[in-house]
């Protein structure tokens, strides 16, 4: 998981600080000793570093301490502040042409996931209602051609190529062609290289003078550390970008590329991506970054990846029959299949406060976890419809025969109509509602 490593570092050398009732200026200086170690080691930018050192340890040696926070939190509240304001502060958007098409182009090294994370933004363009068509510049690597199409298919997204011609005029007849049947935005996957050459940018240089793009993205493998950060100047002294897209975010990356490229370049990340599905795309926003890597979650961000998985009408009807107590196996089903949709368990967790820390690759296993799921919807899914939805009447023959039905054991039934009780009975206990408003938890009341 990304950060992981840095935010144990952290969190170790914050929780010497804890330990104190009263912070002196040479406690602050010792906590910030570690603090750049565990940076330097995370592969940020040297002089980044040096910078961000400077700036925590003037406000937090000279920062009267809040009263509603101990010292400590204080300390991390201006830690939490400055890695926020170095990787940009706020969430920086895409902007639109005034004139349709608006025109992104996709720059960045062989490798680093420019053909997908096209097909990702041309997901993303059509859920939002738009006629995103993607355009297929690559024209050196055929192979690179057939990928764009292939995703591009999956994403539902046309793609516009001509095969290996000049990537120029197939960039300058893609725009006009979205231009006249009304398609926006129109998305340029470029040529790249294993490392960056002047034949490259003067080819990147033509084409945006003959489409005038509105923003030129690079798109940049985070687990390649600190050599992100040195593409990221060289592409933007030469070509002059937007914003950049990290790639591989979710890897076993050290999350340097991440916390330099802004301070580096001076060019926002604007989007991360998670993973190889179409869907693993996410807004880059500093400041829930930066909450993350401290290790303190970051429930916006959670919130979000929940509303966009669940359907909303399917949720009032969850709602309504766990109200009802009318939650049957067909519900469980579906919110296993929902859960699975919201990806890796860890990075879920990672985004509650106060979870990131605790968890390692001893507390999760995540490929027993999955066998577990897909077990219990075989079980669920070898059941007639009467049997799921009134499991009660699931006797001893009737086991026998979804056990062989679903390849498993009655013992595996069994575990799994005990896991479906369980979970009945604690949401019956959450969603009970007392008189004047009060919510029953099972760890005692609170006032609605």
């Amino acid at each position: 998981m990304a950060f992981e490593g840095l935010t144990d570092k952290l969190q170790n050398a914050f929780k010497k600080l804890s330990s104190r009732g009263k912070l002196s200026e040479s406690d602050v200086k010792a906590a910030m000793k570690e603090v750049r170690l565990a940076l330097l080691e995370a592969d940020v930018n040297y002089k980044v570093v040096k910078d961000f050192i400077k700036k925590v340890t003037e406000r937090a040696v000279g920062a009267e301490i809040l009263e509603s926070l101990t010292p400590a939190q204080q300390v991390i509240k201006i830690v939490n502040e400055e890695l926020a304001s170095l990787m940009g502060g706020t969430n920086a958007r895409l902007t639109y042409s005034p004139q349709a098409p608006t025109v992104y182009m996709l720059c960045g090294l062989q490798g680093a996931g420019k053909t997908t994370m096209a097909a990702k933004l041309g997901r993303m363009f059509k859920k939002d209602g738009k006629k995103p068509m993607l355009v297929a510049c690559d024209v050196y690597r055929p192979a690179a051609i057939r990928q764009l199409q292939v995703v591009g298919q999956q994403a539902g997204v046309e793609v516009f190529e001509k095969g290996q011609g000049d990537p120029v005029a197939i960039a300058r007849e893609a725009v006009d062609r979205a231009r006249y049947y009304g398609m926006d935005p129109v998305i340029i996957d470029t040529a790249g290289r294993l490392h960056i050459d002047e034949n490259l940018m003067q080819e990147l240089r033509d084409v945006k003078a003959a489409v005038k793009p509105q923003e030129i993205l690079l798109v940049v493998d985070a687990m390649t550390g600190q050599d992100a950060v040195t593409v990221a100047d060289t592409f933007n002294s030469n070509l002059g970008i937007d914003g950049v897209i990290l790639t591989k975010l979710d890897g076993d990356t050290r999350g340097g590329a991440a916390i330099s490229v802004r301070a580096v370049t001076g060019k926002p990340i604007k989007f991360a991506g998670i993973g190889e599905k179409l869907d693993g795309i996410e807004p880059f926003h500093p400041d829930r970054m930066a909450s993350r890597i401290l290790g303190m979650g970051d429930v916006m961000s959670l919130i979000e990846k929940a509303q966009d998985t669940f359907d909303e009408q399917a949720a009032i009807d969850l709602t309504r029959k766990m109200r009802t107590n009318s939650f049957t196996l067909e519900d469980y089903l579906e919110q296993m299949q929902q859960v699975g949709k919201m990806g890796s368990i860890r990075d879920v967790l990672g985004m509650i406060p106060g979870m990131s820390g605790k968890i390692n690759d001893a507390d999760i296993d995540e490929e027993k976890i999955a066998k577990a799921q897909a077990r219990n919807m075989a079980i669920i899914r070898s059941m007639t419809r009467m049997e799921r939805r009134n499991p009660d009447i699931l006797n001893a023959s009737r086991k026998r025969r979804v056990a062989a039905g679903s390849g498993t054991t009655v013992q595996e039934v069994n575990l799994l109509l005990k896991q479906f009780d369980q979970a009945r009975g604690m949401m019956k206990q959450f969603m009970g509602m007392g008189k004047k408003g009060r919510l029953r938890f099972p760890f005692g009341k609170m006032r609605g």
